[in-house]
């Protein structure tokens, strides 16, 4: 165990609030993503409390992320890292993020779970996106709602030199 840190009781799932935090973007479009996969999460988990939260540059912080956990009287917040592999991101940036989070709230708990790394269903997601690409530039599939309207979804031939 690390210094500081402390053994966390298995809590009931109304006293937990999750965080879904990712880096973060300029890009509006971006950050709505992470919205509507919290919605999804929202779905599936059975937590009272499920709130998106951005590293940095755009907003709700894991700050104000971590402070409507509280504010909703959860005794636990759970900051789960969107990210593929863990990183400074993983092991600095956001423990760090949730530490000043969790000193405005004297008392509170607080756990930063695993990146999504090399959980088995990743591969599944993988293959499914790649799956969906390829009808996609074959003519067979719809873009998909991360290339919607960006014409990116395409096979390319590389110049001959």
């Amino acid at each position: 165990m690390s210094p500081g840190s402390t053994t966390i009781p298995r809590e009931r799932p109304n006293d937990i609030g999750l965080v879904v935090v990712d880096h973060g973007s300029r890009r509006a479009e971006s950050n709505e993503m992470l919205e509507q996969m919290v919605d999804m999460i929202r779905d599936v988990v059975p937590y009272r409390v499920v709130e998106p939260a951005h590293m940095e540059l755009a907003e709700p912080s894991i700050a104000t992320a971590y402070g409507r956990c509280v504010a909703a009287g959860v005794e636990l917040v759970v900051v789960s890292p969107y990210f593929l592999l863990p990183g400074r991101h993983w092991s600095q940036d956001i423990p760090e993020l949730t530490r000043e989070a969790a000193a405005a709230h004297p008392g509170s708990r607080f756990l930063v779970t695993a990146p999504l790394g090399l959980h088995p269903l990743m591969a599944q997601v993988v293959n499914s996106r790649v799956e969906h690409c390829l009808a996609r530039a074959g003519g067979e599939a719809a873009e998909c709602e991360v290339c919607e309207g960006t014409g990116v979804c395409a096979t390319h031939t590389a110049a001959l030199s």
